[in-house]
């Protein structure tokens, strides 16, 4: 039976579903995704710092759709992949980390004008919805982040 684990360590087919840290490639849709369409549907009050966190959000769901299917196909086979995915994966959770910070913070301003309107609390509920995914996205890419620099040292 063949290994659909290459020599560089790195799975590609079927076996990204099952290797860690290949595994969070889903989680990491499912809450990037969560975190662009929160946001985008929003009124935007502070339109220069939710740009950056529709961008964080918008590129690393493009990107990682790229690599999951990069991996998939299995064009992962030299040996510079390993340090590729652990570098995307850090630069992922230094974007996500500002972006999350930066819409916590923005939710903290929305909470004071809340009280006066029920649209503006519905931007607020919708704000700190989208503040708890795009922690758990920063949260997943850091994950796999450190398991993929692991997966590099020891290849």
């Amino acid at each position: 039976m063949a290994s659909s684990v290459t020599g560089s360590g790195l799975p590609s087919g079927g076996k990204v579903f099952s290797t860690l840290p290949d595994l969070f490639f889903i989680p990491e849709f499912i809450f990037g995704g969560l975190v662009w369409t929160l946001v985008a549907s929003t009124r935007v009050l502070f339109t220069n710092p939710l740009g950056w966190v529709m961008f964080v959000s918008v590129f690393c769901f493009v990107f990682t759709t790229i690599w999951f299917f990069i991996f998939i196909a299995g064009g992962n086979q030299s040996g510079i992949w390993p340090a590729l995915d652990a570098a995307y994966h850090f630069i992922a959770v230094v974007f996500y980390l500002s972006a999350s910070v930066l819409l916590a913070y923005i939710t903290l301003n929305i909470k004071t004008a809340a009280s006066l309107s029920s649209e503006v609390f519905k931007i607020y509920q919708e704000s700190i919805a989208a503040v708890v995914m795009a922690f758990m996205a920063t949260l997943l890419y850091f994950i796999h982040a450190i398991m993929s620099a692991i997966r590099w040292k020891s290849s």
